[in-house]
This record gives structure tokens, C-alpha cells and sequence, in this order.
């Protein structure tokens, strides 16, 4: 009954607290090995969360895994999400940007700690799916509850990116937006992020 209540059973990467104030965080993660996808929505029939089901075949949450050994993978929290859409000048991007990409979503799993490099994660049956390292990160975080709808997030980003701005941090990137439970968890207890690099 837990998990319809938000109770996150999963790991979740470790990360440093910087800095912490009322309104925001600042962290440091390490280096961790990815899954992810990156597509069109209209693939999915405009489903912007249409990559999802592709990394859980890859993981093998529902069914045999769709990897190399093959090899179940446990699922981790938070799935990220990555989008080249764009937002007037007059307002902060609140999506990753890319001129060479449409519409794109970017979907990534982080995979267990276990896996340290990207060649010791199993390899991807479904060639879409692709295995990626990243190096250490810094971001401002804001966390909040409810269902993280496109307004919601554009307002939690304006937010976090005129605080950081504010205090003097420096934004090097896009935003991410980092969600750790399932669809059918109830609203009041789901737990998001926006996360947006700093130097």
C-alpha cells in the first residue's frame, strides 16, 4: 500500500548537499552510467512519455530484458526527462535545447551504482536505446509534490533559474525534470524535481 502513497522503495543516486535554502538546493553528483532514448513524441502518438516503455523493456521490468546477456536490471528513481522544445526569448528556456533537433524528448534511467562504466552495462537489443556516461554534475533543485504538468514545470523553472540568478550562480545548462514515482501514485504524494546545472 505504500507505493500508492509515494513511499519510494527504489535507490535513488546519491548526491552531495552543497548549499540548502528555503527555497532551493544546491548538489553534487558523481559520475553515473545511463540509459536513455531520445525521440519524437509523435512516435508515441504525441505521448511525450513514450520512451518509457522502451527503457523498461531494456531494464526488463515487464517481461525478458531486451539486452545483450540478457540481463534483468533493477529500476531506479528518478527517471529523468530532456526536451529541445523552446520557449520565447522573453521567458527563461525551460527545456534542453538543441538546433539540430526537432521536437525532441530525451528520457534517461540511471542505472544502479554497480554498473561504474558504460561497457559494463549490458547492451541494448533495441538499437534507440543507448548506454551513456556522465561525469560529475552540479545542479540547483527545487522539489515539489503533485502531478508535474508542463505549466507547473515551466513555473517551477522560471522560479529556480531567477533564485540562482539572484544568489550568483551560474546556469550552464537546460533544465531536467526528475520524476520518482509511477503514473498511478496519487497526486498529493508524488515527489518531483526540476533540476537546472550550475557551474
Amino acid at each position: 500500500m505504500g507505493i500508492v502513497f509515494g513511499k519510494i522503495c527504489v535507490e535513488t543516486p546519491k548526491y552531495e548537499s552543497i548549499q540548502s535554502t528555503a527555497d532551493y538546493e544546491i548538489r553534487k553528483y558523481p559520475a553515473a552510467v545511463i540509459a536513455q532514448v531520445t525521440y519524437d513524441p509523435i512516435q508515441f502518438k504525441g505521448d511525450k512519455d513514450g520512451g518509457f516503455k522502451l527503457l523498461t523493456n531494456y531494464i526488463g521490468i515487464f517481461g525478458n530484458p531486451q539486452n545483450s546477456n540478457p540481463e534483468k536490471i533493477a529500476m531506479t528513481t528518478p527517471v529523468i526527462t530532456k526536451s529541445s522544445e523552446k520557449i520565447a526569448m522573453t521567458t527563461p528556456v525551460v527545456t534542453k535545447s538543441d538546433d539540430g533537433e526537432k521536437n525532441t524528448v530525451t528520457m534517461q534511467f540511471i542505472l544502479p551504482a554497480t554498473y561504474t562504466k558504460g561497457e559494463e552495462a549490458p547492451k541494448p537489443l533495441d538499437e534507440r536505446v543507448v548506454i551513456v556516461e556522465e561525469g560529475e554534475r552540479k545542479y540547483g533543485v527545487v522539489k515539489f509534490g503533485g502531478t508535474a504538468s508542463d505549466k507547473v514545470v515551466k513555473e517551477k523553472v522560471e522560479n529556480l533559474k531567477k533564485l540562482l540568478e539572484r544568489d550568483g550562480c551560474k546556469i550552464i545548462g537546460e533544465f531536467e525534470l526528475a520524476r520518482y514515482n509511477p503514473t498511478w501514485i496519487l497526486p498529493p504524494f508524488k515527489t518531483n524535481e526540476v533540476r537546472i546545472p550550475v557551474e
